[in-house]
């Protein structure tokens, strides 16, 4: 039997990370019969007097912001990780309890003093400050601990608190769990090939064209040909790249643009604010060769059909493996053809 990838079910390997993840396309012909939930559009204030995150307001640790007006970074009140505790493995006298002890700090970064703005609605000019902060974050944190991970956490329904356009970075001593799996993978494939494995994939996504949404001259974001969310996107530069500080201007100018560019359409996608869990994955910050690496972003959107319904990773997901029914080249096409201007502007 010749598989039809648009039709028939399949499993795709996911490169990174060496788990699979069922396709199964034929899904899409049934009827919906889920939940749905009435989305509202909330129109907010640019400033918000019971806002912990607004200038010169009281945040919920009682220690009041400074009126910044650009980007502003600072400790989180309520830190998952602690700075100053000695990392050193925790003996257990039985081997099927075992613990480590590990350090790390958990910062917020606010990414405009406006409340009422996101990033696919900020200026090229001010996503370019973001991306500055978090190469600066990198340098300071990665000199004191082995991973620095930004990212963001968009829209109520990926249990973001707070509306104001917002991140986290959370450095820590240790290696988590998806990291390892990269960079167990990457290593292996750069020993076995002697090249960048995320650059000899992006090279022969560009040639093929069916899941890249869009590309500039440094920068390329695609569906990932082993996406598991629906709109699940990643985005790449094009040169070997391992860490955001490592791009010079003119790469950080052109990733302001393609990051505006994709948020922008996830936007136009439902017209709505489109929800999503962000991140950078760079090279570790120790002091080993990671030669293999290359820099990416991951974007994991959990909405499905419109801006009322979603994915839900349960049962088959969460008991044995991921799956999708939209197929990556199906939803690379229909992100690729909404509009390059943003739905608020066209009302």
């Amino acid at each position: 039997m010749t598989l039809n990838s648009n039709e028939n079910p399949h499993r795709r390997l996911n490169i990174l990370t060496g788990e699979w993840v069922l396709v199964s396309p034929h899904r899409t012909k049934r009827p919906w019969q889920g939940k749905e939930e009435k989305s509202a559009v909330k129109l907010q204030p640019e400033y918000d007097s019971k806002c912990y995150l607004c200038p010169g307001n009281e945040r919920a640790g009682g220690i009041k912001n400074p009126n910044y007006a650009s980007t502003f970074v600072f400790n989180n009140d309520f830190s998952a990780l602690l700075p100053n505790v000695k990392n050193t493995n925790v003996s257990n006298e039985n081997r099927l309890f075992k613990s480590e002890n590990i350090s790390g700090e958990c910062r917020v970064i606010c990414f405009s003093p406006k409340h009422n703005l996101t990033l696919a609605e900020m200026k090229k000019s001010e996503i370019m400050n973001v991306i500055d902060v978090w190469s600066e974050q990198i340098t300071e944190l990665g000199a004191k601990y082995k991973w620095v991970q930004i990212f963001e956490n968009r829209g109520e329904i990926m249990g973001s608190s707070n509306q104001h356009p917002h991140g986290q970075i959370w450095a820590s001593s240790f290696l988590p769990n998806e990291i390892v799996k990269e960079n167990k993978n990457q290593k292996k494939y750069f020993t076995d090939n002697k090249s960048v494995l995320l650059l000899d994939y992006l090279n022969e996504e560009l040639k093929l064209k069916e899941r890249v949404i869009a590309e500039n001259e440094h920068w390329a974001v695609l569906v990932p040909y082993w996406a598991v969310w629906p709109f699940e996107t990643i985005l790449l530069p094009k040169r070997n790249i391992r860490r955001l500080t490592d791009l010079v201007d003119n790469e950080k100018e052109s990733l302001a643009e393609i990051l505006k560019l994709l948020l922008v359409k996830y936007d136009n996608l439902f017209n709505t604010s489109f929800p999503y869990t962000f991140g950078w994955h760079g090279a570790p910050t120790d002091n080993n060769d990671y030669s293999h690496w290359q820099l990416h972003a991951h974007f994991y959107p959990p909405l499905l059909r419109s801006a009322t319904v979603k994915k839900f990773m349960v049962g088959y997901e969460m008991l044995a493996e991921a799956q999708r029914d939209i197929t990556a080249e199906a939803a690379a096409e229909m992100i690729r053809n909404v509009s390059d201007i943003h739905y608020k502007e066209r009302l």
